[in-house]
């Protein structure tokens, strides 16, 4: 019997629901024997503030992928090699499915819940990639209203 799944996709916001993500697709991939990547979007600064500001934006867009790494760094250590720990620049929903494209993905997981700071990006960003995906897309459910935190 041939595995259903060869390469688990995890699309995480970088907030503390990104472990439940990740275990959610971590199993799946053991159970499937498959590749598990791990991948976080920053959009482009100059884009999240309508590109007209007038400095130049390059060190802080450092700063801020060097900060996702370590972060993603954090979630993905333990679950995730470090080759396969991803942090992109772009809009969300068409790099994650430009990567799950070239990687050959056949599962992407995502987190879907409220808005909240810079997690906002997810909850249109989940709906954004179950419209374009090639491939089956797990929405696992985080921070619903009325949960307590761990």
């Amino acid at each position: 019997m041939s595995n259903e799944y060869r390469h688990v996709l995890v699309a995480v916001d970088l907030t503390k629901d990104s472990h439940k993500v990740l275990e959610r697709a971590a199993q799946i991939a053991e159970r499937n024997q498959a590749k598990l990547s791990i991948l976080h979007t920053l959009e482009p600064l100059g884009f999240a503030y309508g590109g007209d500001i007038p400095m130049d934006l390059t060190s802080i867009q450092d700063q801020l992928d060097e900060h996702a790494k370590q972060r993603l760094s954090e979630i993905a250590d333990g679950h995730v090699a470090k080759e396969d720990q991803h942090v992109l620049v772009g809009m969300p929903d068409t790099e994650i499915h430009r990567f799950a494209a070239e990687h050959e993905v056949d599962l992407i997981a995502v987190g879907s819940h409220g808005r909240h700071g810079f997690a906002l990006l997810l909850g249109s960003t989940s709906t954004g990639v179950l419209h374009g995906a090639r491939c089956d897309v797990l929405a696992v459910r985080v921070g619903k209203k009325g949960e307590t935190d761990e």
